[in-house]
């Protein structure tokens, strides 16, 4: 069956009395250069589509994958794209480990020959990124490494040599400024409140394999992770990674959390005081401590396997300068299908996380193709298994099908708000590169202002697909309406805030993430529109956007300045 009959076929199953919804979408916005043609009415169409539970929340490796995949194709067909993937087609594999952890036969610390018996999802939540039958861990012993950042271009060394083989690297999450915002003393080399990359816990897990020990665990804070111990443990134990050669595997046989109260009494138990060693870890003299006479033990069941799911990509080549590429991105994927709501609904379905941000570069992709062929090649990219890491985009990244250091941006839509027309539009990564510049720009030509993310210490910038691009050096830029209060038409930052802590409170990755009739569509419709403007201009110049002095990507894009000359 053809990608184009699969839409089709879908299209009209959801225009069945059952499923027709009505709404008053946001009135199309007069044509001008500063606001193109994005159409409400297609935005509302394709996030109920996606968002339907003919899809069954768009999770990999499942039917609802395969019909959105279909779907995907068939909307890049109508629209006269061209194929973009791998060997001439629509799509690029993702083979994709998937790891579940059983019951656990032994799970505990050992203080002095005392066991510790540790209850998975209460006291810690561990997984696993090895393809083995078993998560073993023997005794290992405990060293708490602060930070644990290596960063020598800003002086800072949290290991100090420590050998950490066969050993459970113990961190805090965030980096050694985070404390900024209690106005607590910090180490004033990292951005103050701005989270680096060195606070994401990824960072943490990678250094600590780099390192070769066999165990990583964080002691979860809230505040410096941005979420509670509720969605910590809401995993169940599985996780996701790309297929990696043998000897690319991590050396953690078990990486995860530890509950902040089960953390303080493991220190208080190894004669420690955790408050004290915060603070200590701080300084760029802090020294790892080895938590003395403390030693872990696991032994846990794990299933494995590899799924195979798909990217989708299309493309409009480039009228002068072909291999020189302006990349669109967002994510189709959502979380499946989970316990029942209060509604009775049990598939996480992503209306908005990413069916909305992916219905918008779709509306990007018609408009380019309705106009010339730009001077540039442009990309179109919907990834898979974002809410699983990144992974659809990080598969790409490790093999890109057109050159990184050919690749003049990547913009990334994921997230848009619904609650109507704003002044502003959220900037998220302050600091970071010479496309903020441009948002500034552009935003002013549609008669609104920038406003930086309110809760930078949450680290947005490297929470989406964008961030495979970044730590390679691609110049990005990434819309995200949850990144702060947009100050709207009506109501104000006061009613912008309360749009973000209704949908990151209530449904942000569960069931309530559904297509709604109230949405008001006429701000997200701009931020799609600055999104194809700032897109168009470089696509249709010989400009390369760069990194800003102090951006950890600057030195990375620098590597290949010769290939863009």
């Amino acid at each position: 069956m053809s990608s184009r009959l699969t839409a089709t076929l879908i299209l009209a199953a959801l225009a069945t009395p059952a499923t027709a919804q009505t709404t008053a979408p946001a009135p199309a916005v007069a044509q001008t250069p500063s606001h193109p043609a994005i159409d409400p009415a297609n935005l509302t169409t394709t996030v109920r589509t996606l968002a339907s539970d003919l899809f069954e929340g768009r999770a990999p490796r499942t039917a609802g994958e395969d019909r959105t995949i279909g779907y995907l194709i068939g909307k890049f067909e109508s629209l006269g794209l061209e194929p973009g993937g791998a060997d001439g087609g629509w799509t690029q594999p993702v083979p994709l480990l998937h790891t579940r952890l059983g019951a656990p036969t032994t799970l505990q610390f050992d203080r002095a020959g005392t066991a510790q018996p540790l209850t998975q999802g209460e006291d810690i939540y561990v997984s696993t990124l090895q393809p083995a039958d078993i998560a073993a861990v023997a005794k290992a012993p405990l060293v708490f490494v602060g930070y644990g950042v290596t960063a020598p271009e800003r002086g800072w060394d949290d290991f100090k040599g420590q050998d950490l083989k066969g050993k459970v690297a113990v961190f805090l999450i965030n980096d050694p400024d985070f404390s900024a915002i209690k106005g607590e003393p910090v180490a004033d080399k990292f951005g103050g409140r701005t989270m680096t990359y060195y606070g994401r816990w990824t960072y943490k897990f990678e250094e600590a394999s780099r390192r070769g020990a066999i165990a990583a665990l964080i002691v979860h804070d809230t505040d410096g992770v941005g979420y509670g111990w509720n969605v910590v443990k809401s995993s169940g134990g599985e996780n996701f990674d790309i297929v990696r050669a043998p000897d690319k595997v991590t050396s953690l046989a078990l990486q995860g959390w530890l509950s902040g109260d089960m953390a303080k009494r493991l220190f208080t138990s190894a004669g420690l005081d955790l408050a004290k060693l915060r603070i200590a870890a701080r300084r760029a003299d802090f020294r790892p401590v080895t938590l003395p006479g403390v030693t872990f033990d696991a032994a846990i069941p794990v299933s494995h396997d590899v799924v195979q799911s798909r990217n989708v990509l299309a493309k409009i080549t480039g009228a002068k300068r072909p291999d020189e590429v302006v990349m669109f991105g967002a994510h189709w994927d959502a979380y499946g299908e989970g316990p029942p709501d209060a509604a009775g609904r049990i598939y996480r379905a992503g209306a908005n996380d990413d069916a909305l941000g992916t219905a918008g570069l779709l509306e990007i992709a018609r408009l380019f193709k309705a106009a010339p062929a730009p001077d540039r090649s442009l990309v179109f990219a919907l990834w898979s298994a974002e809410e699983r890491g990144l992974l659809g985009s990080e598969t790409y990244a490790n093999a890109p099908l057109y050159p990184l250091e050919k690749t003049v941006a990547n913009l990334t839509l994921d997230i848009l708000q619904t609650a109507g027309k704003a002044r502003d539009v959220i900037l998220v990564g302050k600091g970071q590169g010479s496309l903020e510049d441009d948002l500034a720009r552009h935003a002013a030509l549609q008669g609104r202002t920038v406003s930086v993310e309110s809760l930078p210490e949450r680290g947005l910038f490297y929470r989406a697909d964008h961030f495979s691009f970044a730590k390679r050096g691609v110049p990005v830029l990434l819309l995200m309406g949850i990144a702060g209060a947009s100050d709207l038409a009506k109501g104000g930052k006061p009613a912008g805030q309360a749009w973000v802590d209704a949908y990151t409170g209530q449904c942000y990755h569960q069931a309530c993430d559904a297509w709604d009739k109230n949405w008001d569509l006429t701000g997200a419709v701009e931020d799609i529109a600055i999104t194809y403007t700032i897109g168009k201009e470089l696509a249709n110049s010989a400009r390369w956007p760069t990194w800003k002095d102090g951006s950890e990507f600057k030195g990375i894009r620098d590597q290949s300045a010769a290939a863009r000359k």
